[in-house]
This record gives structure tokens, sequence and C-alpha cells, in this order.
């Protein structure tokens, strides 16, 4: 290598920032080395993987770069399977061929991997097809590739076969085909799979966590709690399993549990580990332990990381600490929330009867620079909120809005709040012409908010109108024949009354009596 080489390869490696590239670039025109591929190769290297949103520059490098090579195209390929278009590393790849340059392993296993991602199986066939023209699809590297391939895209047998074409597979082949058996939920397999690992020595932590994985999306706690006993070496991916599996089945305490296990060991808590404690606290109402929880992630830097605050926030919502929820999203920088926060602070305040709050954090998501658009879940938390604040013509606007701005199809729960808005309102009238106007057909629950509506405000005739429609869906629904009752005795028409009593008594409907549950062990 000349003086000239070393030099600019010396430089090459202290650049951070794309314009120290471009300067670089310019030192090497003028020394006469721009056709030097190997100083290309280098330049193309650092942009597409190690230099900062230089990989278009990288790209542009390639295409005026004279006689490009497949460690080049290799090199494109790694950087933008990694970028937020792995897609176009599949046509990088078609250039290349059209360039007549041969693959080799890295060209496959780059590819293979994006079409993994993508669950691209048409891609993945195509890649497979190359592999067998050029003998490299027993390849340690390609094997392995094509099984995760295969597998993500749900082809247990044909990733198995592929497997079986690896000459000596190492444990990250096994592990591979393991995490296929675990794709196609073949739990079976997998312990056959596992099992074989074990007599060749060939296990890792990664192996172990796979094989929990696949007890606890079977369901099989059992199963996962002897594992996890039996576990070598445990790192934060086999505790979040264990936590977020345990929270998934509805075993919320051992999820509990668990988390304070991990605390005590001193290992790093992952971002998995806490949602899944967020996620069980919201679902057994824990405000206590989630508050606590809530410290540590504040002393800990975790209150950063939007996932955490989306179930932190939640769990307070659920819990019924509107207050609580309110201050962690307040305390979000306006960057880090995202669908999920409004979601979640908009249903929340709905559920809890603050509509002007409703109205203000829906108004700071349209008015927000992240361009956050509404969905149709947050239109019906919205609506609900209108029709339980007796406000009209707010709720007509935003429904107008949900259609005309948005061009969000309307939902049978969204016209299920423009009912009962009209309904609680007293404008039983509107809301039947409403009904009778809808582009899709009313089920029961429509129905049955307008005879709800009827009962309140007495409207006798339209009740049993009402009812005629609901006795055609469900004609032994016990709930209408006693709202009906009751809007004959709120009329004083004591006789009709009776005679709904009597034809419920004669065809056997009985109502379904009302009960509550309690936790027994909280209160005791």
């Amino acid at each position: 290598m000349h003086h000239s080489e070393q030099l600019c390869v010396s430089l090459l490696w202290r650049c951070k920032t794309l314009k120290h590239i471009q300067q670089l670039q310019a030192l090497i025109s003028k020394t006469g080395l721009e056709p030097d591929p190997y100083i290309a190769g280098k330049l193309i290297l650092n942009c597409a993987v190690s230099i900062p949103d230089s990989l278009d520059y990288a790209h542009r490098l390639l295409l005026h770069t004279p006689n490009p090579d497949v460690f080049m195209y290799n090199t494109i390929s790694r950087g933008l399977s990694e970028s937020e278009n792995p897609e176009n590393s599949l046509v990088a790849f078609t250039e290349m061929r059209r360039k007549s340059l041969v693959p080799d392993s890295f060209s496959f296993a780059f590819n293979l991997k994006v079409a993994a991602d993508l669950r691209s199986l048409e891609a993945g066939i195509q890649l497979h097809c190359h592999a067998l023209i050029h003998g490299l699809n027993a390849h340690l590297f390609v094997g392995t590739t094509l099984t995760s391939m295969y597998g993500e895209c749900g082809l247990l047998d044909d990733a198995r076969r592929v497997f079986d074409e690896i000459p000596e597979p190492n444990v990250v082949a096994w592990n591979a085909i393991l995490t296929a058996c675990f794709r196609g939920e073949d739990v079976e397999n997998m312990e056959l799979v596992f099992d074989r690992m074990t007599v060749l020595l060939l296990r890792d932590i990664t192996s172990w966590n796979v094989m929990l994985s696949g007890y606890m999306k079977a369901g099989n706690l059992v199963m996962a709690r002897k594992l996890f006993s039996e576990m070598p070496l445990r790192d934060g991916v086999s505790w979040s399993t264990m936590i977020v599996g345990f929270a998934q089945s509805g075993s919320f305490e051992e999820a509990f549990r668990r988390f304070r296990e991990l605390r005590q060991t001193g290992m790093e808590v992952t971002e998995a580990s806490l949602t899944g404690v967020f996620s069980s606290c919201a679902q057994v109402g824990a405000f206590e332990f989630g508050r606590t929880v809530h410290g540590f992630v504040e002393k800990s830097g975790f209150g950063l990381i939007v996932s955490v605050n989306n179930t932190l926030l939640d769990t307070y919502v659920r819990c019924g600490y509107i207050d609580f929820a309110s201050l962690v999203f307040q305390r979000m920088e306006e960057k880090r929330k995202n669908i999920v926060t409004f979601t979640s602070m908009i249903s929340g305040l709905a559920m809890h009867g603050y509509v002007e709050e409703v109205i203000q954090v829906f108004r700071e998501m349209e008015e927000s620079s992240e361009l956050i658009l509404p969905d149709a879940i947050i239109f019906v938390s919205v609506l609900y909120a209108c029709s339980h604040a007796g406000l009209i013509k707010e709720g007509c606007l935003y429904f107008d809005k949900m259609t005309r701005v948005y061009g969000i199809e309307p939902s049978i729960e969204h016209y299920g709040c423009m009912v009962d808005l009209y309904g609680r309102a007293g404008l039983v009238h509107k809301a039947y012409e409403f009904i009778n106007e809808m582009p899709v057909s009313p089920g029961a629950v429509i129905w049955r908010t307008l005879l709800g509506a009827c009962s309140i405000h007495g409207d006798v005739e339209l009740a049993e109108r009402v009812k005629e429609r609901l006795s055609e869906l469900e004609p032994d629904d016990s709930g209408d024949h006693v709202l009906l009752s009751n809007v004959y005795a709120t009329a004083g028409k004591w006789k009709d009354m009776a005679g709904v009593r009597k034809l419920m008594s004669r065809r056997s409907i009985i109502k379904t009596p009302g009960w509550s549950m309690h936790d027994r062990k909280s209160i005791d």
C-alpha cells in the first residue's frame, strides 16, 4: 500500500460525520486515488455502516464507482438491511446480478435476513434458487439464514430440509431451527431439537430463551417454571419472558413476584420486563405496586422510553387514578408521544367524565408537530365523552370531521355513540331517523340503546316501535322486555306493563340477575 493510500485509510477511520467523508473524498480526488477499488470500498463501508445518515451517499458512491465489486454491493445490502426500507437491499442484489457479479455467502446472508424480516416468501425462494445455482445452499451462513427465512414464513418442513443439508451446523444454526419450530408453535419438535442440542453440547443462552418462550407461548406455565429453574444462566430476555408470559396468561401475582426477584438479582431491568409488570398492574388494579415501579422507572432513566410511559399511563387509567395518568402524559415530551399515548389518555379521560380535557388533548394531538393522526378508536372515546356530557353540537362536528377530514369509515361503535348522544339529550326521534339512515344494518345493541333512551324519556309510542325491531333480532332477550315494561310503568300504563310481564312468564323469559365479585384475599 502506497503512503497516500495509508494516509487516506487512516483519515477515513477518523471520520465521524458525512461532512468529514466529503472532505476526505475531495482529498482522494486530488491524490488520484478515486478509481482505486480498495479506497472506494472503504469509503462505501464507512458511509453505509458507520457514519449516521450517510446510506444514500454510500449508494451514490457505488453508482459512481467504475467497476464495483461484490464486496461493495454486500456493504450496501448490509446497510440497507438495517435501514427503514430494508426491501431496498433486495433491489441492490438485483442490480449486482445484472452486472454479472457472482454473489458470495455474505450476499445471501444479508438478503435472506431481509426476506425473513419482511416475511417475503417469494423473495426468499428466489434467493434460495440463486444459492442452489452457485452451490452455496449448504454453506453454514447461507443455510442458517435460509432456515430462519422459511421459519419466519411459517414453512417448518422446508426449514427442516434446509437445515438437514448443512454439513456441520453450529449453535447459531441449531438455534435457527429451534426458532423455526417456535414460530410454527410446534412445541413437540422444539423439545426434540433442544434435547438433541443437549447431546451435542451446543446450547447457549439463546437456546434456553427460545425454549422458554415456546412454553410460555403455548401456555405451559409448569414447564416454563421448570425450565427457568434449570437454566445455568439467565439474562434480561429470560426474566422478561417470564414476567410478560405470566402477565399475558393472567398469572399477575407471579409476574409481580418474578419482577421482585429480578430486582433482587441486581441484573439490569429491561423495557420488556417493565411493560409486562405495568400490564399486570393495569389488569388487577395494583395501583400501589405500579406506583412503586414508577419510582424505579424515574430513578433508572426508563422514563424516556415511549413504551414504558404508555403502559404506565394505561396502568394509572385502569386503576382509576386519572390525575397520575395526566401527570405522566404532561411530563412526556411531544416527540415521545405516539398514537398509543393519545389513545390511552383520551379514552381514560372519557371513561372518567373529563370531557373538556378530552377535547383539549384531542386538539393537542391534531396540532402536534409529530403529525399524529387520530384513528377510529380515539373517535369512539371522543364521541362517548360528548354523549355523556350532552354536547350534541360538538359530537356531530367530531362525527363529521372523522369522515370528512380523516377519511375514517364509521363503525357500528361510532353509530352507537351518535344514537346514545341523541338519546341522552332526549332527541329520541332524531336518533330513530339517524338509525334508519345508517348505511349499515343496525344491530340489536343500536336499537337497545334507543329503547333505553325511550325508557328514560317516557316515549311509549317510539319504544313500542323499537321493541318490534328488537323482537325481530333477539325475541327472547329479557332486558328488552324489562325496558319496555319500565316505559309502560313510567307512563302509568299498568295494564300494558302487566301484559309484558305475563308474556315473559308464558315464554319462560327470565331476567338475568345482577351480580358482583370481589377478591377475598385483598379484603381479608
